[in-house]
């Protein structure tokens, strides 16, 4: 493995050539952060036209987020062997194709497929343009400019998604949420090939086939039990799929560290200031997730907005995101420490939890202030140790690093809504009266359905689902305030590099 540059190297700064590719990276990997919630108002209308099951209706909603966790630290090492660029087209092509053909489906089982087709699409995405993103911005200044907008585009699809849907149901058919991909994905083709650079590891070493399912056998099981603990509840089968995925991470873990040419670099893991990253990236999106848990039902359950109403009224506290991550990287090339501005994100976390903890059954603009607090303080920290994690990973295992800090979000993500929610829901059981009816005790949607027969159910299961998510939002406060001192510790010794960390022969030999 190659080492960076000394800090005497000099970096090259990016011109125009390389802000346009910029843009051009931008567009779909919205597309593939909003695939993660494009389908909420698009399912009933998937459900009426196909008629799919039950359980087929939850693979066409989760098999994507499933495989994109699932092959992301593949792709990303991959990349690295076969070059990004390559694989980003690659990605490009199938995420296009499996586009089209999920927008007309005829069957669940077709549409099933083709969104499977659109994760491993996806995971072939989202890391490349990172890995591209590290290898086109060599002058750190620009660099940590380039990966703020990147977490703020993330961010901002995710959100933009399920409105997007709403939209497009309301006025075209079903099918029109899987066709606006189309456009951004041919432009990525034809642009692609000009403007950005192709770059891989020079020695890569045989790809290590059998990391490949031990990976899978690792993400998978733990994201599964995670997400269904959130949904339904604790339960011995969801329990045993995180246990199972554990030991496979070990077993990961072991065959990585002894492997001659290993998926994952333990030198990478070692890097100075990459594994804080990856944790703190971890708690980063456990504190977005596990809010969103709540306030989204919150908005449509509590205060009884409709679903594109609420989608609607979540955008609002997007739109002061999008100065978070300009200032935090303004602040740190101004000297303030790179500890200290991450410290200060976390802080505003914990400050946008704990105004979520004085919500009331008819508190929105609090919920959206706290919403909004929230948000700044977690791109904040978002946009920082990303930029933390790519400068500490050499160019040639950039793709690597991608994926690792990605898989640790969603692993994070996942923790947040089982965690908050788990405490948020036996909180909402014991507020709720013992008279109540067995379904009305279980979830506030239950609660909902029977109101009519039960006069005042209505009124309590609101109020202890609101005292169930004041419970849970204390909870992430606590971690965030936590996280803040531990953070602060883990990065004060952790340098902001003034240089290209490295390895421009390498990687103009491989353009």
């Amino acid at each position: 493995m190659t080492n960076p540059l000394p800090s005497s190297a000099p970096s090259s700064r990016a011109g125009r050539r390389e802000w346009t590719a910029l843009a051009v990276l931008m567009l779909p990997l919205m597309l593939v952060s909003m695939d993660v919630s494009v389908l909420y108002f698009a399912i009933p209308a998937i459900g009426a036209d196909l008629e799919p099951s039950g359980t087929q209706q939850l693979w066409i909603f989760d098999i994507y987020a499933f495989v994109l966790a699932g092959l992301l630290m593949t792709m990303g090492s991959l990349g690295d062997r076969i070059g990004r660029r390559r694989l980003l087209l690659i990605g490009a092509a199938a995420f296009g194709t499996a586009s089209l053909v999920a927008a007309y489906a005829d069957s669940a089982e077709t549409l099933i497929a083709a969104r499977a087709v659109l994760g491993v699409g996806g995971a072939t995405l989202m890391p490349s343009t990172m890995a591209l993103i590290r290898t086109m911005f060599t002058d750190p200044g620009q660099r940590a400019k380039a990966i703020g907008l990147w977490s703020g585009v993330m961010t901002a699809g995710i959100a933009l998604g399920s409105v997007l849907s709403g939209v497009l149901v309301e006025f075209f058919w079903w099918g029109s949420v899987f066709l606006v991909n189309l456009p951004a994905m041919v432009l990525l083709l034809v642009l692609g090939p000009v403007l950005l650079p192709e770059s891989k590891d020079p020695r890569p070493g045989r790809f290590d086939w059998p990391s490949v399912p031990l990976s899978l056998a690792a993400v998978l099981p733990v994201i599964y039990g995670l997400k269904e603990i959130a949904s339904e509840g604790w339960h011995p089968l969801y329990v045993v799929s995180v246990t199972v995925g554990l030991l496979f991470a070990a077993l990961f873990v072991h065959r990585q560290r002894t492997a001659a040419s290993p998926m994952i670099s333990p030198a990478l893991v070692r890097a100075h200031g990459f594994a804080p990253a990856v944790v703190l990236n971890l708690v980063s999106s456990f504190a977005m997730m596990g809010s969103a848990f709540f306030t989204t039902q919150y908005l449509q359950s509590v205060l009884g907005r409709s679903a594109l109403e609420a989608a609607l009224w979540a955008l609002l506290p997007s739109v002061p995101i999008g100065m978070a991550a300009p200032a935090a990287t303004a602040l740190v090339r101004r000297g303030v420490g790179r500890a200290t501005v991450v410290g200060a994100g976390f802080l505003t976390g914990a400050a946008g939890y704990g105004l979520l903890a004085l919500a009331g059954t008819d508190s929105l603009w609090l919920v959206l202030t706290a919403c909004a607090v929230l948000a700044c303080g977690i791109v904040t920290v978002i946009s920082q140790i990303t930029d933390l994690a790519m400068s500490a990973a050499p160019v040639e295992r950039a793709g690597s690093a991608s994926s690792l800090m990605e898989t640790g979000g969603e692993f994070g993500g996942a923790l947040g809504m089982a965690v908050l929610g788990s405490i948020g829901t036996a909180l909402y059981r014991h507020e709720m009266p013992e008279s109540a009816p067995a379904v009305a005790r279980e979830t506030l949607g239950g609660a909902l359905a029977v109101a009519d027969r039960v006069p005042g159910l209505a009124t309590a299961a609101r109020e202890a689902f609101t005292a169930g998510m004041q419970g849970a939002a204390i909870a992430g406060a606590v971690l965030l305030l936590g996280t803040a001192v531990l953070a602060v510790r883990a990065l004060r010794g952790v340098p902001v590099r003034e240089e290209a960390a490295a390895e421009e022969p390498a990687e103009a030999a491989a353009r």
